[in-house]
């Protein structure tokens, strides 16, 4: 790495960072180093720009609840069948996140228990597959998620997995190849959704294809919750018999992972979720998306979630302007996928070179990369959180030109100091806990 990472140390000294952030009243006296850590991070994200697609900023309020008295109950079971008492608070928080989620998504069924994206989707496979039943899901390369069956997860190690690819020129989805592999390989499960994937999936299409094989049908939606909930793309869940998705990516919740699915599987989803999979669930978490669920319904966080979608094509079509290879040659979400083999510089390089000036962003593989294993030839960018900052068209163009400065010119400290002192400049005229997060 050519540079130190950059973060300013005075952001604290500003008027509304200190309203909005509160000091800590117990932990500086228990563990002031732990303390001083959190600080860091809290000025960290103040202080430089996030465009990690699997992140986003929450509203206080879920930072609140998480951090509430309900971490200290423990809970097995579901609401009215507990295994342990004290429980009449807490069912009513997951009744509570059950009706919420299911009016928000027009769910039949719901179960928001699951840990995470994986363990959610861990349980749908084990609700209706058996170990080394086949299953056919995006590749890894070509968008798809560790969990979908790729050789370092467990999911692999537990089925059978086959993956299909996006077409080599256009990047986006074969459906006849998908419709092919799926008569071929006759799995009993397919599973949609993708983890780097900038297009809109045709989830109809998809479902025939399952029907066409008598295949169980999975959408994994974890990046793109947000979106659907404000109704702005399609949505999956009429289409699959499956769908699951975290809280803490376009949602802007918490962490943790949620599984739609129609009510014919609801029995066999709450068993593989526990006691399948998991024991105790974490209280907090639930009740963080029992509150995301009900503003997700309000018209502000829509207005988020449209500029998100607007602020990624805004940054893909200048990302073009500049001769950068953007994959599918443009985006339908929050995110952007970038091949920066012509710019002569790794995914890595590009990663370590722009956090160095306070942009955050992560280091992907794309397409190409598949043939040639820990290659990485890619970054990928996402808009969640910057426009979750309040952030437009001109924030988005500067974001791009300082980009392309780093990039550029590597070894030239004098640009890398201007970068800097430029993102600083923009971080604190959108601080994160201002414009629309305030309504929450």
């Amino acid at each position: 790495m050519l540079f130190g990472i950059f973060y300013d140390k005075d952001l604290s000294k500003c008027p509304q960072y200190q309203e909005k952030n509160q000091p800590m009243l117990y932990l500086p006296n228990d563990d002031p180093d732990l303390a001083e850590l959190v600080g860091n991070e809290e000025n960290r994200l103040e202080t430089t720009l996030n465009l990690i697609a699997a992140e986003n900023h929450s509203p206080q309020s879920i930072t609140e609840v998480m951090g509430s008295v309900f971490n200290t109950k423990t809970i097995e079971g579901y609401p009215g069948k507990r295994f342990h008492s004290g429980c009449i608070h807490v069912d009513k928080v997951e009744n509570l996140a059950i009706s919420r989620g299911k009016t928000l998504f027009d769910a039949e069924y719901i179960n928001v228990q699951p840990h995470s994206g994986t363990s959610a989707n861990l349980a749908v496979y084990f609700s209706v597959l058996n170990l080394g039943d086949k299953i056919l899901s995006m590749s890894l390369p070509h968008g798809g998620h560790l969990s979908h069956g790729h050789h370092a997860s467990i999911t692999s190690k537990c089925f059978n997995f086959s993956h299909y690819k996006v077409n080599s020129e256009t990047q986006m989805i074969d459906y006849n190849q998908v419709r092919e592999l799926a008569h071929s390989v006759k799995p009993k499960m397919i599973v949609a959704g993708a983890s780097s994937y900038p297009r809109l999936i045709d989830y109809e299409k998809m479902s025939r294809i399952a029907k066409e094989v008598s295949a169980f049908f999975l959408t994994d939606m974890a990046h793109l919750a947000g979106l659907v909930a404000a109704k702005l793309i399609p949505s999956p869940v009429p289409y699959s018999d499956f769908v699951t998705f975290t809280c803490y990516k376009t949602m802007m919740g918490g962490r943790g992972g949620v599984i739609l699915c129609k009510e014919i599987f609801g029995k066999k989803v709450d068993k593989a979720v526990f006691p399948g999979c998991q024991g105790t669930s974490a209280v907090n978490l639930i009740a963080a998306k029992a509150l995301i669920f009900k503003l997700a319904a309000e018209e502000k966080f829509i207005s988020i979630q449209k500029k998100t979608i607007q602020n990624a094509r805004i940054m893909a079509r200048i990302l073009m302007e500049k001769g950068y290879r953007v994959i599918s040659d443009g985006t339908d979400n929050h995110q952007v996928l970038i091949d920066l083999t012509s710019k002569d510089i790794s995914g890595k390089s590009a990663e370590n070179c722009l956090e160095s000036v306070g942009i955050i962003l992560n280091r992907n593989v794309v397409p190409k990369d598949e043939k040639n294993p820990g290659k990485v030839s890619g970054i990928r960018i996402g808009s969640g959180a910057v426009s979750a900052r309040g952030m437009g068209e001109p924030q988005m163009q500067k974001i791009i030109e300082l980009m392309d400065m780093v990039i550029m010119n590597q070894t030239r400290m004098e640009i890398i100091k201007e970068v800097k002192d430029s993102v600083l400049k923009l971080c604190r005229a959108f601080p994160v806990n201002r414009s629309e997060l305030e309504y929450f």
